[in-house]
Formats: structure tokens, sequence, C-alpha cells
């Protein structure tokens, strides 16, 4: 998952997923999931947002897999539950809202803090309206796998990682210990952490999420060490158990200045926002929307499915939905 703040707005680095992330991750094409053909909202309107008099429901979807387990899952309710037509279009984080503004999608369900959009959208324009919280807490870290934090306890701290620089060199990260992200288009503070905390790493970008998490795999599997960037929720834990190394310690403000960033990344409640004409007009399907609510448990077995066993979202959101009726019941009266 995860500006994902600036991705991960989350308060201090962004994540700004690629496109195309998920559907490396989940061997899908990155086209709707429900609906016509494939849409790219940088570049179009999906015809079902906004569209009057018509029981239509155009969903912004995220490239990170539990992203899409939510969309899959309020795509699957919607059309099966309230009789909706439904569009998922995938778009990244930022442009997102900028379509979200005009009315070319009319709900994004996991945001993870962009400040400058909300002032922008929210409180200015009056385009955006909130749409409650989705009920999972992000949260962006540093990590190694668990089977080397037991090996070598002190690695958890940040002050210790030059310690193990060698045992975490790679062909990539120029004779430095490795710092492993995802890709290029995340926003994230880690080239400005390891610069403010002098640490002899490199960070080293895989290219996507799924790419990251073919490295994590492998290394897994050869029972190697290495440092990551990445977030919670996310299923890989249940895969690949990790364990956070504790960074200088985030306070509020900490990371206004991007260049000068030098603590730890805030655990962001993700939130959802509605179009304002959508939020007011949309009847079942808004209000539907707006009582979305459940847990990183029940996120990640939704993304578990989707990621690991394959299943087409609407697969994995049916199943969910066939065992989980006592969740979700209350969302559609």
């Amino acid at each position: 998952m995860p500006v994902r703040h600036h991705r991960p707005g989350r308060g201090g680095g962004r994540r700004v997923p690629a496109v195309l992330a998920v559907a490396l991750a989940t061997g899908a094409v990155a086209t709707v999931l429900t609906g016509c053909g494939a849409a790219d909202m940088t570049r179009q309107a999906s015809p079902y947002a906004a569209a009057q008099g018509a029981k239509t429901v155009t969903l912004s979807v995220q490239s990170w897999v539990g992203a899409q387990a939510n969309t899959a899952v309020a795509s699957y309710l919607l059309e099966h539950e309230l009789g909706y037509r439904v569009d998922t279009v995938q778009v990244d984080e930022v442009p997102a809202w900028d379509a979200l503004s005009q009315g070319r999608v009319d709900a994004i369900l996991e945001d993870w803090g962009h400040p400058e959009q909300e002032k922008r959208y929210v409180q200015e324009k009056k385009t955006i309206t909130p749409g409650g919280e989705l009920g999972v807490t992000g949260h962006i870290g540093w990590f190694v796998p668990t089977y080397f934090a037991e090996e070598h306890p002190d690695v958890t701290d940040w002050k210790n990682l030059d310690k193990y620089a060698d045992r975490l060199r790679t062909g990539e990260s120029r004779g430095k210990g490795q710092l492993m992200d995802g890709s290029p288009s995340y926003v994230t503070n880690d080239k400005a952490l390891v610069k403010n905390l002098s640490l002899d790493f490199e960070v080293v970008f895989a290219g996507s999420e799924a790419a990251q998490i073919t490295q994590m795999k492998q290394f897994a599997k050869e029972h190697k060490p290495f440092l990551t960037y990445w977030y919670k929720p996310q299923w890989l834990f249940e895969r690949v158990p990790m364990t956070e190394v504790k960074l200088p310690e985030y306070q509020e403000g900490c990371d206004a200045d991007p260049e000068k960033v030098a603590c730890a990344y805030p655990h962001t409640p993700l939130r959802k926002y509605l179009n304002t004409r959508f939020a007011g007009s949309g009847g079942t399907a808004a209000a539907f929307l707006k009582k979305f609510h459940w847990t990183v448990e029940e996120q990640n077995e939704v993304a578990l499915m989707i990621a690991e066993e394959k299943l087409p979202p609407e697969q994995a959101a049916k199943k969910w939905v066939e065992r989980n009726e006592q969740v979700w019941k209350p969302w559609v009266r």
C-alpha cells in the first residue's frame, strides 16, 4: 500500500504509486474492474461519473492492492445489493483529487493524507466532501525481516544501521547499504532521511510495488537480510514477517520541510472522500460509501486473495461478502 503523506501527506512521505502497479502485482490488466473498457483518468472522464438520473457510480482505485480490495468489495455490494452500475478507474493519488473535484469520479475510498489538496478542494472550493474514515490506519516505515531482527536485535534502532551496512549492500547500492524503495513515482522522505541522519545507505528503487514484493520474497526465501521502505496495512506481512526500524520520533510538523526531514513517518487514519455534488445527490450509493468501514484484517483478507491466490477482484469480493454478511449488512441499510 501504501504520498501511502504528502502519501502517504502521510505526514511525511507520500506514496504516489505507479499506474501499473496493481496490474503487475496481481496479474490483472489495469482496466476498469467492472463496466466497459479501460479508462485512464489522467486523460479522460468515465462515461458514468456524475451521470444524471442514472444508477451509476464511478470509483477511483489506486494502484496498491489494499486500495483495490476496498474498491472490489464496494463495487460488488453496490452492484449486487443496491443495483448500481459501477465503473472503477485507476488513477494516481494527486490526479485522483482533481478528477474527484471535477466530477470525473464520484469517490476515493483510501486517501493517506494530502493536506494541500484537502485545503484546496474541501475547505476552499468545497467541491469535495469528506466521506468519513475507512477504519484502517496507515503507516510507512523502514522494515527488516523479522528473522534478521531476531538474530541482531539492535538493528531495529536506526542508530545501529551503519553497523550492518556491509550486510545490506547490493550491486545497485554503490558500495553502501541498500534501502529499498518501490516505484520512483512514490514521493517519500527516504533520501532526506538517509542524508539528514548521516547513514551509510543508498536508496534504491525496485521499480514498482510488485517488483519490491518480488525482491523481498526472494530475499526471504534465501534468508538474506534487507532494509526496505514499506507500509501497513499490507498483506505481505502475512507471508514475510517484518519488524520496523525505530526512526527518530514523529512530531507534528517535523516533516514540513522535505529537505530537512529527520523523523519517522506518522500514523495516518485513512479517509474516504466524495465529490460534493455526488455526496448530496448520490442517494443510496453515497450513503453506502459513507458507511463503508472495515478493519485492517478484513482488508488484508481480500487483498491476500487478489495478490497471492490470484483471484480476480470481483471473485475475491464475492468470497468475502459471502463470509461476512454481519459486517456489510449495516452498510446497505
